[in-house]
């Protein structure tokens, strides 16, 4: 798979007024609410041509996909608030790719700042998903830079003739295609969605180790990957001490997005499932 030079993450902030000097109030609110190492190094992107503060009316934005933001739980006080905003602060960061993501981190970070300082909504374009504070606050990293890969990824699937179709929503941050099932039983809904959190955070343990090798311009990800238990507890924050786990194969799509379409390495979704999670859990 080809390794992207550079990443962006992009955020916007609904503002029912310009501000006067975006730059200094982000400046001021990120060092007032950001916690140290996160401060210090948002405050040097900051200080820096990979972060950028574009402000501007409304109108001169293309418009945010409001059908989307309302489908992903938007409040309605939030859809209010970003319908009648006058004018928007889009933040934009660029990182190479790697760990730390600096480029999300950095603009989830500032955007996040000045929305709270303002009380107005901050959206994630990349989703696109409003944030809401208290989410946006507990999505970036702590003292000792982890984070839950759940807080950053959505698992948006639809029902279809033959089962449903899941594709995750974060993996291309960090540069990777997205994981996709199709003709997932309805039965098997939460299960393959947990199995897919837990698949994802092992998917980016394997291209961040290949990319602290040499910068490399293409990786070779392995087409049989574990996932357990624990892989999917580690993607939601907690803690599964279960050896339990099974293999997956990984089929690169290129048409007509570049995507990894997740198969059972053997057998079928059902008895994966079974073998996972029980006979009682994957058949609810």
């Amino acid at each position: 798979m080809p390794v992207p030079e550079t990443l962006y993450g992009t955020y916007a902030v609904a503002l029912p007024e310009p501000i006067t000097d975006p730059a200094q109030l982000a400046r001021d609110e990120v060092a007032r609410r950001t916690a140290p190492p996160l401060r210090d190094r948002v405050l040097a992107m900051l200080d820096s041509p990979m972060l950028t503060l574009d402000q501007r009316p409304t109108a001169d934005f293309p418009p945010l996909p409001r059908d989307l933001l309302a489908a992903y739980g938007t409040a309605t006080s939030d859809l209010a608030a970003i319908d009648t905003a006058a004018h928007l602060l889009a933040v934009r960061a660029a990182y190479r790719p790697g760990h730390p993501p600096a480029h999300e981190w950095s603009a989830r970070a500032v955007a996040g700042a000045v929305a709270a300082a303002l009380a107005t909504p901050v959206i994630d374009v990349f989703t696109p998903q409003v944030l809401v504070l208290s989410h946006l606050e507990r999505s970036l990293p702590g003292p000792d830079g982890t984070v839950r890969l759940t807080d950053w990824m959505l698992l948006p699937h639809r029902s279809g003739p033959r089962g449903f179709f899941f594709s995750t929503r974060g993996l291309a941050r960090y540069g990777l295609p997205e994981l996709q099932t199709e003709d997932v039983p309805p039965a098997l809904v939460v299960e393959w969605g947990r199995l897919l959190n837990g698949l994802a955070l092992r998917v980016l343990e394997l291209w961040l180790d290949e990319l602290r090798v040499d910068q490399p311009s293409v990786i070779d990800l392995p087409e049989i990957v574990s996932v357990g238990l624990r892989d999917i507890a580690a993607a939601e924050g907690a803690d599964d001490p279960s050896p339990r786990e099974v293999a997956v194969r990984l089929r690169l799509d290129r048409s007509p997005d570049l995507a990894l379409v997740v198969l059972p390495a053997e057998d079928d979704l059902e008895s994966l499932c079974a073998t996972l999670f029980g006979p009682s859990q994957s058949h609810r």
